[in-house]
């Protein structure tokens, strides 16, 4: 009797591997994220691949239109001079991510970029922290790019944001204060959080965990730069008199959207599926709520430790634990940290001890060619001399 079960236990068990199988590869395919290779128009979409504009339609690099979505293409091609803008707010997150990330063992690398690949690699392909960190400094160099490029001219679907004009002129009770008006040119952040929701989020539907980790993460990027908005100031009237003042809503510097973002990578929430089986929905998990779809972002996601409180909208989440990044692994896209350089009188990230992983370092002198001694000659030119240094260098094993 055993024995005649055998062969259908036996089935059973390989139907059960089969369906398991299924399910894993279907997990991952849906955990890279459907909307992220817009991000390889860093690369393929320089201004020197795009060709000139003509009324009511725009030819792009081939290379640019592969990589984006029906949707994006729509919105490229109904709104002419975007691209350069999405172009541009795309380079501006690299510079910043490898920026803050340049003394760590990851160091948001994107040398191995091959076109129709993710710019990032496969680190992507995880829910960790470094790729929560991805998605909001994108969204946020998009968000930011396009709301400057309103108020520049450079788009011609939007223009400067002139809400504030409509309000009345502010008085104030301080003496030796004058009073001031809204007035100027202020960068466009409606437009620009408006746009990168319809652009950035292409693709993510918030139908499982990591496609709801995408949007929260895309959010809180635009969030940072909305909530950093300054106002900016100028006096007119005789010899600086200041009779009258004018003011401006300004974007803030994106090395202060970086350097916030930054803080919240350090603080990031790791998040769960509740008990349910399904995510909880309650609240709002996003930003300044400027359009946009709200049933796609109306969403709470549930810690992973039942004693931390729910994420906030500026905060990133991640699902699972970065690996190491110690040692390289073709397979998950990890450079590995053989050859970096260290710092050896630093006991933090960048010191020799832990970007080496304990493996230990090398030291060696290297030469080095500097300008020096410059001295300025009227008019108007600096002159330098060329002076030979030499710098000791560290490197892991």
């Amino acid at each position: 009797m055993k024995w005649s079960s055998a062969p259908l236990v036996l089935m059973t068990l390989l139907m059960a591997l089969v369906t398991l199988a299924e399910e894993v590869a279907s997990k991952n395919k849906a955990g890279r994220g459907r909307g992220s290779k817009w991000w390889g128009i860093a690369k393929a979409g320089e201004p020197n691949n795009l060709l000139p504009q003509t009324p009511g339609a725009l030819y792009m690099d081939p290379a640019v239109h592969a990589i984006l979505r029906r949707k994006q293409r729509r919105l490229v091609r109904e709104n002419p001079g975007v691209l350069v803008a999405v172009a541009k707010g795309a380079n501006q997150a690299i510079v910043e991510c490898q920026f803050q990330f340049r003394n760590r063992r990851w160091n948001c690398s994107t040398r191995n970029f091959l076109r129709g690949k993710n710019l990032f690699g496969k680190i992507v392909d995880r829910g960790c922290r470094e790729t929560a960190f991805i998605y909001a400094i994108t969204s946020a160099g998009v968000t930011h790019a396009i709301a400057r490029a309103c108020s520049e001219g450079s788009i011609e679907s939007c223009t400067c944001d002139y809400s504030h004009q409509a309000r009345a002129p502010q008085v104030t009770s301080v003496p030796g204060l004058r009073d001031w008006e809204w007035a100027g040119c202020s960068d466009n952040i409606g437009y620009g959080f408006k746009f990168s929701r319809e652009f950035v989020d292409t693709g993510e539907r918030g139908r499982n965990l990591r496609e709801k980790m995408n949007l929260h993460n895309n959010e809180a990027g635009r969030a940072h730069v909305s909530s950093e908005m300054r106002q900016e100031c100028k006096c007119h009237g005789m010899s600086g008199s200041c009779t009258v003042k004018t003011c401006w809503m300004r974007l803030p510097s994106f090395r202060v959207v970086g350097d916030n973002l930054k803080d919240r990578f350090d603080g990031a929430s790791r998040v769960m599926v509740s008990n349910a089986g399904s995510l909880r929905g309650q609240g709002g998990s996003g930003g300044s709520g400027v359009g946009g779809k709200k049933n796609r972002y109306n969403f709470q996601l549930k810690p992973y430790n039942p004693d931390h409180k729910p994420p906030g909208p500026k905060d990133l989440v991640y699902l699972e634990p970065s690996p190491g990044f110690c040692e390289r692994n073709p397979r998950l896209g990890i450079q590995g940290t053989h050859g970096r350089q260290c710092n050896d009188t630093s006991i933090g990230v960048d010191g020799c001890d832990l970007m080496c992983c304990g493996r230990g370092y090398r030291t060696h002198e290297v030469s080095v060619v500097q300008r020096c001694a410059c001295m300025f000659h009227w008019c108007c030119e600096v002159k330098c001399n060329l002076c030979r240094t030499k710098k000791t260098i560290h490197t892991c094993l």
